[in-house]
């Protein structure tokens, strides 16, 4: 049965403008001009676009760089004083704003307002010779944001007050091809009000749901996603165990919620781990154990399972194909934020079945660094 005019109206009314998809995750950090090199030169991003005192602003420093669709702005305080100084100050470097692309900035952040929604920053037009952009931002989790970003036809650098960097420095992809999801971290108690969020204020919906347990700690997780599932967020909260778990860990060192790592989709896992391990990046360690049961948990996969064993990667299958992923170590000194590097040959979960295995790895790193 067809939507009268009215009902029609209404409905468009009360439908959250779609988002499209992450346009930028921006780190807060302690030097942007060092952690800009690092990804360069360990993951193998592009040097795009910069801001600063060069370009006419006065209290920060940013450097945007690029690996396909995956795009991060790195942004650091140039005095003492401020909100960056703050956030880093409270949180190390983190992330602060996942921003989306939408294709109407002002509706989507009054839908989100009148759903309830923290508003930041109300739209404003970013205008350069090389166009407009219309930027808007609301509160999320912690001390975390999301910006929307309505791009248009504009033709600059990244955004209105970048610059080019010219001649920049050769970089070598490791592969990473876009985001698959990024991962948060929230308190105990905190998992339901997150969830709602994205689905009340922002139209995503729940689409997974897991808890796990082991020995010594233990975790609630809900998946939610938008409409498209391009935008894929496992919000995960720590439950009363015999000991800290890492999502407490996390918690702790980081001093509250937040986005607690990034995993990057790739074609060929195996070789976007040999060029990252070459960079310096170190992985969480898979013991032996794992892979002498792998194929009766996830049936017969294309890849020969001692390369698997020799590259730590693992393994999991749900009821679309199966999926291979690896996680980095924390990539600065606090152990917050890291990465997870993902294949996917049909699987659309997030590897439900390695969990435990990840829960228990990082449990080993904790007791290394005496946090269990």
């Amino acid at each position: 049965m067809s939507l009268s005019r009215r009902e029609a109206s209404q409905h468009k009314k009360n439908h959250f403008p779609e988002i499209k998809g992450v346009d930028y995750i921006e780190f807060y950090t302690g030097n942007a001009f060092q952690a800009a090199h690092f990804y360069r030169a360990a993951f193998g991003f592009n040097l795009i676009a910069c801001s600063g005192l060069e370009t006419g602003l006065r209290d920060r420093e940013s450097f945007v760089v690029e690996q396909n669709e995956v795009r991060f702005v790195l942004t650091s305080a140039l005095s003492a004083n401020g909100e960056i100084a703050e956030h880093v100050k409270l949180h190390g470097d983190s992330i602060k704003d996942i921003a989306f692309i939408v294709d109407d900035t002002a509706r989507a952040f009054d839908m989100a307002v009148s759903r309830g929604a923290r508003p930041v920053l109300e739209p404003s037009a970013l205008e350069d010779s090389g166009g407009q952009v219309i930027k808007a931002t609301v509160a999320a989790y912690g001390d975390t944001v999301h910006s929307f970003i309505q791009r248009g036809g504009y033709s600059g650098e990244f955004l209105p007050s970048f610059r080019a960097i010219q001649k920049p420095p050769l970089a070598r992809s490791a592969g990473l091809l876009s985001i698959d999801h990024i991962a948060v971290s929230v308190k105990s108690g905190e998992l339901d009000q997150w969830v709602d969020f994205y689905k009340q204020v922002l139209g995503f919906h729940q689409s997974h749901q897991e808890d796990v347990s082991t020995e010594y700690s233990a975790m609630n997780s809900k998946v939610v996603q938008n409409s498209a599932g391009l935008i894929k967020f496992p919000i995960v909260e720590p439950i009363v165990g015999r000991r800290k778990s890492q999502i407490d860990e996390y918690l702790t060192f980081h001093g509250g919620p937040g986005a607690q790592h990034i995993a990057a989709l790739t074609v060929d896992i195996f070789a976007t781990v040999k060029m990252l391990r070459a960079n310096g990046i170190e992985f969480l360690f898979t013991p032996d154990s794992y892979y002498e049961v792998l194929q009766d948990r996830v049936g017969s996969v294309e890849e020969d399972i001692d390369q698997l064993r020799d590259n730590g990667i693992l393994v999991d299958r749900d009821s679309w194909g199966y999926l291979m992923q690896i996680f980095t170590r924390p990539l600065q000194s606090r152990p917050t934020v890291f990465m997870e590097i993902v294949q996917r040959k049909g699987a659309r979960g997030f590897g439900s079945g390695n969990i435990k295995a990840l829960f228990q790895a990082l449990e080993r790193e904790q007791m290394r660094r005496g946090n269990l």
